[in-house]
């Protein structure tokens, strides 16, 4: 017992320096870009973009703010626009927020796993301007034509001081360490009591579809499930200590990249008036899709080298 909790003590902190070195650079430097406008300037950009899968162009500004903080700042603007949507304009907002949301987080946090950054950008944005784009060719064939019903207005409560956005985060690092540790130390006993390998085996056919080993499973689901900061930082100690092969640490990272905390988003997107089966089972099958072909196209020596590198930590001398 005291070999168990000695080890998990050291992974959880080795696991959460990983993650909080590479978050709380991320976190200033989007508060000072947010200070400076460049969320405005973003969203002029993407207006165009907004026009090909039949958004208005405001919603620009709703993705922006997503794409750059989270999805709650996302809903936070989209409240505040108060232009009304129909449902399946907002299942296609909805699924471009829920692929492409709090990029400098967790696209730092993809690099420190070995996934380039190029690639990760790529994938989120492009996933989600290729998913939207499918969700509006299908709305053209079933269209749905009933308005989005607002189910809740989210009460934000901005800070406008330094000192209480400081205060904000170091509550969320605080509350992101007692979850790693708690998932670190679910994680150790479900393997010391085999039911790692059980859930391995069931979920044998879809790891082989995706081509992530059973070695990254369980983190896989974990980020699936919590969050891509809660399985990206696993995976980041994972890969550094050798537990994970490069090419599964890659895997795991598209797949968390686009299908990750899988319950909290899809309901806050609910909340928005969006249609539950686009945004979760349409999610779900476009993510498991986009995987299985990637895996396949990347698994050329060349493009792997582009889009990740083995993290493994050498051997001193």
């Amino acid at each position: 017992m005291q070999k168990f909790f000695n080890d998990w003590w050291a992974e959880t902190q080795r696991v959460c320096w990983s993650l909080f070195k590479v978050m709380l650079p991320v976190v200033i430097a989007v508060k000072l870009l947010d200070q400076w406008g460049f969320n405005e300037l973003l969203a002029d950009f993407l207006a165009p973009l907004m026009q090909a899968v039949g958004l208005p162009d405001s919603m620009s500004l709703v993705w922006a703010a997503t794409m750059l903080s989270n999805i709650y700042a996302g809903m936070l603007v989209y409240v505040q626009l108060g232009e009304p949507l129909s449902q399946s304009q907002i299942s296609i907002l909805g699924a471009m927020m829920l692929i492409a949301h709090g990029l400098p987080m967790e696209v730092a946090i993809a690099r420190q796993a070995g996934v380039s950054v190029v690639f990760s950008l790529v994938l989120r944005i492009v996933g989600a301007i290729v998913f939207a784009w499918l969700i509006k060719l299908t709305y053209e064939f079933w269209p749905q034509d009933q308005a989005a019903e607002l189910l809740w207005q989210p009460d934000f409560k901005q800070t406008t001081t330094w000192w209480g956005w400081a205060q904000e985060q170091l509550l969320s690092f605080v509350v992101i360490f007692l979850i790693v540790a708690l998932l670190l130390a679910v994680l150790r006993l479900l393997r010391v009591l085999g039911v790692e390998a059980l859930i391995a085996w069931c979920l044998a056919p879809v790891l082989k579809l995706l081509g992530i080993a059973k070695s990254a499973m369980t983190i896989t689901i974990t980020g699936i499930t919590l969050g891509m900061a809660f399985g990206g930082g696993i995976l980041i100690d994972e890969a550094r200590q050798g537990r994970v092969e490069p090419k599964d640490v890659f895997s795991a990272i598209m797949m968390l990249s686009l299908l990750h905390s899988l319950i909290e988003d899809t309901l806050l997107i609910l909340l928005l008036g969006a249609d539950f089966n686009v945004i979760f089972w349409g999610r779900l099958l476009f993510s498991l899709l986009l995987v299985a072909l990637l895996t396949r196209l990347l698994n050329h020596p060349k493009l792997s080298r582009v889009c990740y590198r083995d993290m493994r930590e050498k051997p001193a001398g």
